[in-house]
């Protein structure tokens, strides 16, 4: 049963990291630390290490079969990309010292504070630059971004989010989307230049998870571990994720705007919901 609900979720997350850029992040841990109950407090840090896993896999295929043209808005931005992996593998450090009870909270509350915000603050679910017949392999954004329309993501930003997005493991579309949403980007482009960024956040936080072992107070003898991740859940995940990237990605669905900011919107609210019994238990 818990395979069956893992490979539903992959698909889930195969479909949200194509159309939101969630390479499976915040989507898989809910569904991980359920799996993994076993583990007591500890299922939360092992959500979040598989969670990271599943997220290099599915932003970098979901990268490589991104068409040239749009991610031409990243050039110049490797100095993000730098502060990005940097924020990442201190993030990932410190999900291996931090009481896990927190960090469920945490979670939860970022998710919840996100969706607020994308609600009350002007520039996400119209911003200047939409237009809801651009299809996501347009060219436009990209040609917009060399006119001086939509901006890049200050480099700044990159060692926080990636901070941020590792320890937590929502993953790292969850701040750059509204981010580059506000810089002017489509939804269509925001969340198509959020994998090769998330990428850059899971790869390093990956790494850390992997490498070594932390003490684990619940530790269950019938859930093998590799470091601090399941590599039984994160197979099942991405069995069901990477197929429906492969489909998705050759023929991306046509969503107006505006209606694709507030998917975006309903499925944070959706995930922080969800994620709250698991942080009272």
């Amino acid at each position: 049963m818990e395979t069956v609900a893992l490979l539903g979720i992959g698909l889930l997350t195969g479909v949200t990291t194509v159309l939101f850029g969630f390479g499976g992040g915040f989507v898989a841990v809910p569904v991980v630390v359920w799996a993994d109950a076993a583990l007591g407090a500890d299922a939360m840090r092992v959500a979040t290490a598989t969670s990271t896993l599943v997220m290099v896999v599915n932003a970098g295929f979901a990268t490589a079969v991104t068409p040239r043209r749009v991610l031409r808005a990243l050039r110049g931005s490797g100095r993000l990309l730098l502060l990005l992996a940097a924020g990442a593998v201190a993030g990932a450090l410190g999900t291996r010292v931090a009481p896990p009870a927190p960090v469920r909270w945490a979670f939860v509350t970022y998710v919840a504070l996100t969706v607020v915000d994308l609600l009350l603050r002007p520039g996400f679910r119209s911003p200047r630059t939409a237009d809801s017949s651009r299809s996501p392999d347009s060219s436009r954004a990209a040609d917009a971004a060399d006119a001086g329309g939509p901006r890049p993501l200050p480099a700044v930003f990159g060692a926080p989010i990636g901070a941020l997005a590792a320890f937590l493991g929502v993953g790292g579309s969850v701040l750059t989307v509204p981010a580059m949403r506000r810089a002017g980007h489509t939804m269509h482009a925001a969340t198509a230049l959020a994998n090769p960024l998330t990428l850059a956040i899971a790869l390093p936080a990956a790494a850390v998870s992997l490498g070594g072992s932390a003490p684990l107070s619940g530790a269950d003898a019938h859930i093998p571990l590799v470091g601090l991740i399941d590599p039984v859940a994160a197979g099942a995940l991405l069995l069901g994720a990477l197929p429906v990237i492969a489909v998705l990605r050759r023929r991306p669905p046509r969503i107006p705007d505006r209606v694709y900011a507030w998917a975006y919107i309903g499925l944070l609210a959706t995930v922080a919901v969800a994620m709250v019994p698991t942080a009272w238990a």
